[in-house]
Protein backbone atom coordinates (compact mmCIF):
# COMPACT_ATOMS: atom_id res chain seq x y z
CA UNK A 1 0.00 0.00 0.00
CA UNK A 2 1.37 3.41 -0.95
CA UNK A 3 0.99 6.20 1.57
CA UNK A 4 1.29 9.83 0.43
CA UNK A 5 3.49 12.48 1.97
CA UNK A 6 1.79 14.66 4.53
CA UNK A 7 0.92 18.30 3.96
CA UNK A 8 3.84 20.38 5.13
CA UNK A 9 3.61 23.83 6.67
CA UNK A 10 3.05 26.42 3.91
CA UNK A 11 2.22 23.63 1.47
CA UNK A 12 -0.50 23.95 -1.17
CA UNK A 13 -3.96 22.45 -0.87
CA UNK A 14 -5.60 21.52 -4.16
CA UNK A 15 -9.37 21.53 -4.62
CA UNK A 16 -11.30 19.56 -7.24
CA UNK A 17 -14.97 19.00 -7.98
CA UNK A 18 -15.36 15.54 -9.51
CA UNK A 19 -18.88 15.48 -8.06
CA UNK A 20 -20.91 18.62 -7.17
CA UNK A 21 -19.15 21.97 -7.21
CA UNK A 22 -19.72 24.75 -4.69
CA UNK A 23 -22.11 26.71 -6.90
CA UNK A 24 -25.05 27.05 -4.53
CA UNK A 25 -25.64 27.78 -0.87
CA UNK A 26 -24.84 26.76 1.74
CA UNK A 27 -21.84 25.11 0.08
CA UNK A 28 -20.49 28.19 -1.69
CA UNK A 29 -20.21 30.31 1.46
CA UNK A 30 -18.88 27.36 3.42
CA UNK A 31 -16.18 26.75 0.81
CA UNK A 32 -15.16 30.42 0.76
CA UNK A 33 -14.83 30.49 4.55
CA UNK A 34 -12.90 27.20 4.53
CA UNK A 35 -10.42 28.72 2.08
CA UNK A 36 -9.97 31.75 4.33
CA UNK A 37 -9.33 29.44 7.26
CA UNK A 38 -6.69 27.47 5.34
CA UNK A 39 -5.01 30.67 4.15
CA UNK A 40 -4.91 32.02 7.70
CA UNK A 41 -3.06 28.84 8.65
CA UNK A 42 -0.40 29.62 6.06
CA UNK A 43 -1.38 27.22 3.28
CA UNK A 44 -1.48 28.00 -0.40
CA UNK A 45 -4.57 27.14 -2.44
CA UNK A 46 -5.00 25.79 -5.94
CA UNK A 47 -8.58 25.66 -7.22
CA UNK A 48 -9.57 23.43 -10.09
CA UNK A 49 -11.68 24.87 -12.92
CA UNK A 50 -14.84 23.07 -11.74
CA UNK A 51 -14.87 24.16 -8.07
CA UNK A 52 -17.71 26.63 -8.61
CA UNK A 53 -19.18 24.99 -11.71
CA UNK A 54 -22.76 23.79 -12.14
CA UNK A 55 -22.70 22.69 -15.76
CA UNK A 56 -23.11 18.95 -15.37
CA UNK A 57 -25.85 16.48 -14.48
CA UNK A 58 -25.40 15.35 -10.88
CA UNK A 59 -21.78 16.61 -10.98
CA UNK A 60 -20.05 19.95 -11.48
CA UNK A 61 -19.36 19.66 -15.20
CA UNK A 62 -19.30 17.12 -18.00
CA UNK A 63 -17.81 13.72 -17.12
CA UNK A 64 -14.94 14.44 -19.50
CA UNK A 65 -14.04 17.75 -17.83
CA UNK A 66 -14.42 16.33 -14.33
CA UNK A 67 -12.23 13.34 -15.12
CA UNK A 68 -9.60 15.57 -16.73
CA UNK A 69 -9.55 17.93 -13.75
CA UNK A 70 -9.13 15.10 -11.28
CA UNK A 71 -6.33 13.46 -13.25
CA UNK A 72 -4.43 16.69 -13.89
CA UNK A 73 -4.64 17.89 -10.31
CA UNK A 74 -3.70 14.49 -8.89
CA UNK A 75 -0.53 14.18 -10.97
CA UNK A 76 0.37 17.88 -10.67
CA UNK A 77 3.33 18.95 -8.54
CA UNK A 78 1.68 22.33 -7.94
CA UNK A 79 -0.43 21.02 -5.04
CA UNK A 80 0.37 18.57 -2.27
CA UNK A 81 -3.02 17.17 -1.18
CA UNK A 82 -6.47 17.15 -2.77
CA UNK A 83 -9.79 18.01 -1.11
CA UNK A 84 -13.07 17.36 -2.88
CA UNK A 85 -15.55 20.24 -3.09
CA UNK A 86 -18.48 17.97 -2.29
CA UNK A 87 -20.51 14.87 -2.88
CA UNK A 88 -23.21 14.54 -5.52
CA UNK A 89 -25.01 11.98 -7.60
CA UNK A 90 -23.21 10.78 -10.73
CA UNK A 91 -19.50 10.84 -10.07
CA UNK A 92 -19.39 7.27 -11.39
CA UNK A 93 -19.72 8.71 -14.89
CA UNK A 94 -16.34 10.45 -14.70
CA UNK A 95 -14.41 7.21 -14.13
CA UNK A 96 -14.00 6.43 -17.83
CA UNK A 97 -12.25 9.80 -18.13
CA UNK A 98 -9.86 9.43 -15.20
CA UNK A 99 -6.41 8.24 -16.25
CA UNK A 100 -5.88 5.66 -13.52
CA UNK A 101 -2.63 4.54 -15.11
CA UNK A 102 -1.24 8.06 -14.74
CA UNK A 103 -2.53 8.18 -11.17
CA UNK A 104 -0.90 4.83 -10.44
CA UNK A 105 2.46 6.03 -11.77
CA UNK A 106 2.35 9.43 -10.08
CA UNK A 107 3.71 9.99 -6.57
CA UNK A 108 0.87 9.15 -4.17
CA UNK A 109 -1.20 12.10 -2.95
CA UNK A 110 -3.79 12.31 -0.19
CA UNK A 111 -7.36 12.64 -1.47
CA UNK A 112 -10.03 13.60 1.08
CA UNK A 113 -13.79 13.32 0.56
CA UNK A 114 -16.82 11.15 1.23
CA UNK A 115 -20.24 10.16 -0.12
CA UNK A 116 -20.06 10.28 -3.95
CA UNK A 117 -16.29 10.56 -3.57
CA UNK A 118 -16.35 6.85 -2.73
CA UNK A 119 -15.81 6.49 -6.47
CA UNK A 120 -12.24 7.66 -5.88
CA UNK A 121 -11.49 6.95 -2.22
CA UNK A 122 -12.42 3.29 -2.83
CA UNK A 123 -10.71 2.93 -6.19
CA UNK A 124 -7.40 4.49 -5.16
CA UNK A 125 -6.57 1.54 -2.85
CA UNK A 126 -8.26 -1.18 -4.91
CA UNK A 127 -6.97 -0.08 -8.34
CA UNK A 128 -3.79 1.82 -7.48
CA UNK A 129 -2.69 0.45 -4.09
CA UNK A 130 -2.78 4.03 -2.83
CA UNK A 131 -4.32 5.04 0.50
CA UNK A 132 -7.01 7.72 0.64
CA UNK A 133 -9.03 9.42 3.38
CA UNK A 134 -12.78 8.93 3.74
CA UNK A 135 -13.78 12.10 5.54
CA UNK A 136 -15.40 15.54 5.27
CA UNK A 137 -15.32 17.54 2.04
CA UNK A 138 -13.75 20.99 1.73
CA UNK A 139 -16.81 23.17 2.59
CA UNK A 140 -17.13 21.38 5.94
CA UNK A 141 -14.03 23.16 7.22
CA UNK A 142 -15.86 26.50 7.51
CA UNK A 143 -16.66 26.25 11.22
CA UNK A 144 -14.80 28.24 13.85
CA UNK A 145 -13.54 26.49 15.83
CA UNK A 146 -13.35 23.15 14.07
CA UNK A 147 -15.24 20.21 15.51
CA UNK A 148 -12.87 17.47 16.79
CA UNK A 149 -13.80 15.35 13.76
CA UNK A 150 -12.56 18.08 11.42
CA UNK A 151 -9.39 18.44 13.48
CA UNK A 152 -8.87 14.68 13.16
CA UNK A 153 -9.31 14.73 9.37
CA UNK A 154 -6.96 17.66 8.82
CA UNK A 155 -4.53 16.17 11.32
CA UNK A 156 -4.22 13.12 9.08
CA UNK A 157 -3.49 15.34 6.06
CA UNK A 158 -0.72 17.16 7.92
CA UNK A 159 0.58 14.12 9.76
CA UNK A 160 -0.14 15.69 13.16
CA UNK A 161 -2.28 12.65 14.03
CA UNK A 162 0.50 10.22 13.14
CA UNK A 163 2.54 8.78 15.98
CA UNK A 164 5.04 6.09 15.13
CA UNK A 165 3.35 5.28 11.83
CA UNK A 166 -0.04 4.95 13.53
CA UNK A 167 -3.16 7.11 13.53
CA UNK A 168 -5.76 6.83 16.27
CA UNK A 169 -9.26 8.27 16.24
CA UNK A 170 -12.13 7.71 18.64
CA UNK A 171 -15.87 8.24 18.54
CA UNK A 172 -17.31 11.63 19.46
CA UNK A 173 -19.72 12.41 22.29
CA UNK A 174 -22.80 13.20 20.20
CA UNK A 175 -24.19 13.56 16.71
CA UNK A 176 -26.45 15.71 14.55
CA UNK A 177 -29.88 14.28 13.74
CA UNK A 178 -31.22 17.44 12.08
CA UNK A 179 -28.97 20.11 10.62
CA UNK A 180 -29.74 23.80 11.07
CA UNK A 181 -27.55 24.73 8.12
CA UNK A 182 -29.35 25.94 4.99
CA UNK A 183 -29.02 28.55 2.24
CA UNK A 184 -29.95 31.37 4.63
CA UNK A 185 -27.72 30.07 7.43
CA UNK A 186 -24.66 28.62 5.67
CA UNK A 187 -22.22 28.92 8.57
CA UNK A 188 -24.18 27.21 11.35
CA UNK A 189 -22.00 24.64 13.18
CA UNK A 190 -23.04 21.05 13.80
CA UNK A 191 -26.32 20.82 15.72
CA UNK A 192 -25.31 18.09 18.18
CA UNK A 193 -28.39 16.81 20.01
CA UNK A 194 -28.07 13.01 20.14
CA UNK A 195 -25.70 11.02 22.36
CA UNK A 196 -23.37 8.50 20.78
CA UNK A 197 -24.93 5.05 21.23
CA UNK A 198 -23.15 2.28 19.38
CA UNK A 199 -24.79 -1.12 18.97
CA UNK A 200 -22.55 -4.17 18.75
CA UNK A 201 -23.43 -7.55 17.24
CA UNK A 202 -21.64 -10.82 16.66
CA UNK A 203 -23.63 -12.62 14.06
CA UNK A 204 -27.24 -11.51 14.54
CA UNK A 205 -26.96 -11.30 18.31
CA UNK A 206 -26.32 -8.08 20.18
CA UNK A 207 -23.45 -8.15 22.65
CA UNK A 208 -22.20 -5.99 25.51
CA UNK A 209 -18.79 -7.61 25.63
CA UNK A 210 -15.59 -5.92 24.48
CA UNK A 211 -14.67 -6.57 20.85
CA UNK A 212 -11.34 -6.38 19.06
CA UNK A 213 -10.59 -7.14 15.44
CA UNK A 214 -7.98 -6.33 12.81
CA UNK A 215 -7.81 -6.06 9.04
CA UNK A 216 -7.35 -3.65 6.19
CA UNK A 217 -9.90 -0.81 6.04
CA UNK A 218 -12.04 -0.74 2.91
CA UNK A 219 -15.46 0.76 2.21
CA UNK A 220 -17.43 3.97 1.76
CA UNK A 221 -20.95 4.93 0.76
CA UNK A 222 -22.99 1.83 -0.09
CA UNK A 223 -25.08 3.74 -2.64
CA UNK A 224 -21.90 4.20 -4.69
CA UNK A 225 -20.27 0.85 -3.98
CA UNK A 226 -23.11 -1.21 -5.44
CA UNK A 227 -22.82 0.78 -8.67
CA UNK A 228 -19.17 -0.25 -8.98
CA UNK A 229 -19.93 -3.89 -8.24
CA UNK A 230 -19.48 -6.13 -11.28
CA UNK A 231 -18.01 -3.37 -13.47
CA UNK A 232 -14.49 -3.18 -14.85
CA UNK A 233 -13.67 -1.07 -11.77
CA UNK A 234 -14.55 -3.87 -9.38
CA UNK A 235 -11.19 -5.22 -8.21
CA UNK A 236 -12.25 -6.25 -4.71
CA UNK A 237 -11.32 -9.87 -5.32
CA UNK A 238 -7.83 -8.90 -6.43
CA UNK A 239 -7.45 -6.55 -3.46
CA UNK A 240 -8.46 -9.34 -1.12
CA UNK A 241 -5.93 -11.70 -2.67
CA UNK A 242 -3.11 -9.15 -2.37
CA UNK A 243 -3.88 -8.69 1.31
CA UNK A 244 -5.14 -12.18 2.08
CA UNK A 245 -3.08 -12.39 5.26
CA UNK A 246 -4.69 -9.21 6.59
CA UNK A 247 -8.37 -9.64 5.79
CA UNK A 248 -10.73 -6.69 5.45
CA UNK A 249 -12.55 -4.44 7.89
CA UNK A 250 -15.49 -3.11 5.92
CA UNK A 251 -16.76 0.37 6.80
CA UNK A 252 -20.11 1.11 5.22
CA UNK A 253 -22.67 3.90 5.38
CA UNK A 254 -25.80 4.71 3.39
CA UNK A 255 -27.26 7.90 1.98
CA UNK A 256 -30.46 7.57 -0.06
CA UNK A 257 -31.18 3.89 0.55
CA UNK A 258 -34.16 2.95 2.71
CA UNK A 259 -34.05 -0.15 4.91
CA UNK A 260 -35.10 -2.44 2.05
CA UNK A 261 -32.49 -0.87 -0.21
CA UNK A 262 -29.83 -1.42 2.46
CA UNK A 263 -30.79 -5.08 2.77
CA UNK A 264 -30.71 -5.55 -1.01
CA UNK A 265 -27.31 -3.86 -1.23
CA UNK A 266 -25.86 -6.10 1.48
CA UNK A 267 -27.23 -9.15 -0.33
CA UNK A 268 -25.74 -7.98 -3.62
CA UNK A 269 -22.26 -7.32 -2.19
CA UNK A 270 -22.33 -10.63 -0.35
CA UNK A 271 -23.22 -12.58 -3.49
CA UNK A 272 -20.45 -10.82 -5.39
CA UNK A 273 -18.00 -12.31 -2.89
CA UNK A 274 -16.94 -8.99 -1.41
CA UNK A 275 -17.21 -10.15 2.20
CA UNK A 276 -15.33 -13.44 1.97
CA UNK A 277 -12.32 -12.03 3.82
CA UNK A 278 -14.29 -9.88 6.27
CA UNK A 279 -12.83 -9.58 9.77
CA UNK A 280 -15.51 -7.17 10.96
CA UNK A 281 -17.87 -4.37 9.94
CA UNK A 282 -18.27 -0.71 10.89
CA UNK A 283 -21.72 0.54 9.91
CA UNK A 284 -22.45 4.27 10.03
CA UNK A 285 -25.76 5.89 10.89
CA UNK A 286 -27.84 5.94 7.69
CA UNK A 287 -29.90 8.94 6.63
CA UNK A 288 -32.94 6.73 7.14
CA UNK A 289 -31.93 6.34 10.79
CA UNK A 290 -34.83 4.94 12.86
CA UNK A 291 -36.83 3.79 9.84
CA UNK A 292 -38.90 0.59 9.97
CA UNK A 293 -40.60 -0.95 6.95
CA UNK A 294 -42.62 -4.17 6.91
CA UNK A 295 -40.97 -5.31 10.12
CA UNK A 296 -37.45 -4.49 8.96
CA UNK A 297 -35.33 -1.90 10.79
CA UNK A 298 -31.86 -0.54 10.03
CA UNK A 299 -30.19 -3.14 12.23
CA UNK A 300 -31.81 -6.27 10.81
CA UNK A 301 -31.31 -4.86 7.32
CA UNK A 302 -27.60 -5.36 7.96
CA UNK A 303 -27.30 -8.23 10.44
CA UNK A 304 -29.80 -10.38 8.56
CA UNK A 305 -27.26 -10.63 5.73
CA UNK A 306 -23.89 -10.11 7.42
CA UNK A 307 -24.65 -12.17 10.52
CA UNK A 308 -23.68 -15.39 8.78
CA UNK A 309 -20.00 -14.35 8.83
CA UNK A 310 -19.97 -14.48 12.66
CA UNK A 311 -17.65 -11.48 12.93
CA UNK A 312 -18.21 -8.25 14.89
CA UNK A 313 -20.70 -5.78 13.41
CA UNK A 314 -20.60 -2.33 15.01
CA UNK A 315 -23.56 -0.14 14.10
CA UNK A 316 -24.48 3.54 14.50
CA UNK A 317 -20.82 4.48 14.51
CA UNK A 318 -19.60 8.00 13.69
CA UNK A 319 -19.39 7.55 9.94
CA UNK A 320 -21.23 9.07 7.02
CA UNK A 321 -24.04 11.49 6.34
CA UNK A 322 -25.17 12.22 9.90
CA UNK A 323 -22.13 14.05 11.33
CA UNK A 324 -19.69 14.01 12.89
CA UNK A 325 -17.67 11.35 11.14
CA UNK A 326 -14.40 9.67 12.04
CA UNK A 327 -11.94 9.98 9.15
CA UNK A 328 -10.71 6.60 7.94
CA UNK A 329 -7.53 5.98 5.98
CA UNK A 330 -8.86 3.63 3.36
CA UNK A 331 -6.34 0.90 2.55
CA UNK A 332 -4.52 1.15 5.88
CA UNK A 333 -4.16 -1.75 8.30
CA UNK A 334 -6.64 -1.27 11.10
CA UNK A 335 -7.18 -2.34 14.67
CA UNK A 336 -10.66 -1.79 16.11
CA UNK A 337 -11.48 -1.79 19.80
CA UNK A 338 -15.06 -1.45 21.08
CA UNK A 339 -16.09 -1.56 24.74
CA UNK A 340 -18.57 0.22 26.99
CA UNK A 341 -19.91 2.44 24.17
CA UNK A 342 -16.41 3.57 23.22
CA UNK A 343 -14.96 2.98 19.77
CA UNK A 344 -11.29 3.33 18.90
CA UNK A 345 -9.77 2.94 15.44
CA UNK A 346 -6.04 2.51 15.00
CA UNK A 347 -4.77 2.90 11.45
CA UNK A 348 -1.29 1.55 10.80
CA UNK A 349 0.48 2.87 7.70
CA UNK A 350 1.97 -0.37 6.49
Amino acid sequence: MRYPKFLEKNGTIGFVAPSFGCAIEPYKTGFIHAQKRFESMGYGLQLGPNCYAAEGIGISNTPEKCGRELTEYYVSDQNHVLLSCGGGELMCEILDHVDFEAVRKAPPKWYLGYSDNTNITFLLPTLCDTASIYGPCAPSFYTEPWHPSQQDAFGILTGDKVKGGRICVENYDGWEKESLKDAEHPLVPYHITEPFEMKAFVGEHMTDGPLKFEGRFLGGCVDCLVNLLGTSYDKVKEFGERYADDGVIWFLECCDLNVMGIRRAMWQMEHAGWFQRAKGFLIGRPLCYGQEMLGLDTYRAVTGILGKYHVPILMDVDLGHLPPMMPIVTGSYGKVTAAENKLSLEMILK
